[in-house]
C-alpha cells in the first residue's frame, strides 16, 4: 500500500502516529506571567543533545483563547523556561486527566490530583512525584508548516532523579516503567530492556 498524505488515506483512521512509534511522552509544567501554573502531555517529544543537554516538544493544536496555540507554547513564550516531567506507567490516568481541553485558569495539577514542587533553576512548577524532571530555559521557538505547528527548543539546566529509580549509579527505567505513546489510542509501557554493544564497544 502506499499513499500521498496530502490525498489523504484510505485507510479508517490516519496510521501516521502509529508509524513512528514508540514516543516517550513529554508532560511540560509551565507558569504563566499572570502567575497560573499549566500542565499538558506532549508525544511530539525528545532529547535533541548531550552539551549542553537540549530537548524539543512540538504542539500541533490550538485553543481559542491562545492566539494559535496552546497553553503550554503561551506560557513559554512569555516566561522563557519550561519544565519536562517523566512520566511513569503508575501516572497514566493523571496523565491523561491532564490532556484535557481546559480554561486557561484551570491549574491542572489540581485538576487531576498531582503534588507540585518548585524547579531550582528556573521560575516554574513540577511534578513532585516523577521519576525525573528537566528544568529548562527557552532558545527557540520554532513554527513549521500548518496552523498550529510549533517546536520548542529548551536547554536543561536542571535535572531531579527519583532516589528510588537510581540503582548502581544508573537511572533503571523498569524501576518506574515508562509510558509511552503508541498510534490512535494507544501507550505501551517499558517494562524490559535489552543492551547492544556498537562494534568495537568492550562489554561492561
Amino acid at each position: 500500500m502506499f499513499y500521498r498524505p496530502a490525498d489523504g488515506h484510505p485507510l479508517p483512521h490516519n496510521p501516521f502516529n502509529a508509524i513512528v512509534t514508540p514516543r516517550p511522552i513529554g508532560w511540560i509544567s509551565t507558569r504563566g506571567a499572570d502567575g497560573r501554573d499549566n500542565l499538558a502531555p506532549y508525544s511530539f517529544f525528545n532529547a535533541v543533545a548531550y552539551d549542553p543537554p537540549q530537548v524539543m516538544f512540538a504542539s500541533t493544536a490550538a485553543k481559542p483563547d491562545r492566539d494559535g496555540t496552546k497553553d503550554s507554547v503561551a506560557n513559554i513564550r512569555d516566561t522563557g523556561v519550561f519544565c519536562v516531567n517523566i512520566v511513569e506507567y503508575a501516572a497514566r490516568d493523571a496523565m491523561n486527566a491532564t490532556s484535557a481541553a481546559l480554561p486557561r485558569e484551570v491549574d491542572e495539577f489540581a485538576h487531576a490530583g498531582l503534588p507540585k514542587a518548585p524547579c531550582d533553576t528556573i521560575d516554574c512548577p513540577r511534578v513532585a512525584t516523577a521519576p525525573a524532571n528537566l528544568e529548562c530555559r527557552l532558545t527557540q521557538i520554532v513554527q513549521l508548516p500548518g496552523a498550529a505547528n510549533f517546536v520548542v527548543f529548551g536547554e536543561v539546566t536542571g535535572i531531579h532523579l527519583r532516589d528510588d529509580c537510581i540503582v548502581d549509579g544508573r537511572f533503571d527505567v523498569t524501576r518506574f516503567q515508562p509510558l509511552a505513546r503508541m498510534g490512535y489510542r494507544d501507550y505501551a509501557v517499558i517494562r524490559e530492556v535489552f543492551a547492544l554493544n556498537r562494534p568495537g564497544e568492550q562489554g561492561e
